[in-house]
């Protein structure tokens, strides 16, 4: 399984998802810095992304957003705070109305994405940090820990798809 474990820490404002893959640091940047990879697996199978800007450098902003199953439209945006190929990108991220302005009263995160090489494999952290406790649990019970769990456990097929080209 891609997903090794998914933890909670309300202290520090904190959840991280930690997966592994059967590729280099390199191949596992390539889907963070690709938009049309990125869709392929931000978000859970049933809520499919789609970016419509994608600006991959420090100061850089991307919206998208992601379709349901009912064709329910949510939007998200990211602003690129950090890019240090292929081991470190940093984000702020939250929500977007149907014109891609921030929802504002849900607030901002932070994810901070680390792609370390172990032997011959490729560890991701991914750490987002809340603005309080009360945003924190809003997100979680909004399926947000699941959500990131089953997005990640699509990169598998996609890192397999890349290995056979």
């Amino acid at each position: 399984m891609t997903v090794i474990s998914s933890t909670k820490n309300p202290e520090a404002l904190t959840l991280t998802l930690v997966a592994e893959f059967d590729a280099s640091p390199e191949q596992v940047w390539q889907i963070w810095e690709d938009p049309r990879q990125l869709e392929r697996w931000w978000g859970p199978p049933t809520w499919p992304a789609t970016f419509e800007q994608f600006e991959f450098e420090p100061g850089g902003k991307a919206s998208y957003y992601m379709t349901g199953p009912d064709g329910e439209k949510a939007g998200g945006w990211w602003r690129i705070t950090s890019v240090q190929a292929p081991n470190r990108l940093e984000f702020d991220d939250g929500f977007a109305d149907e014109n891609g302005a921030p929802v504002e009263d849900i607030g901002a995160g932070h994810a901070t994405v680390t792609l370390e090489e172990i032997g011959d494999r490729t560890r991701m952290t991914i750490l987002s940090t809340f603005e309080s406790e009360e945003q924190m649990k809003k997100m979680i019970d909004m399926g947000m820990e699941e959500g990131m769990q089953e997005a990640a456990g699509q990169i598998d097929a996609l890192l397999s798809e890349h290995s056979r080209a």
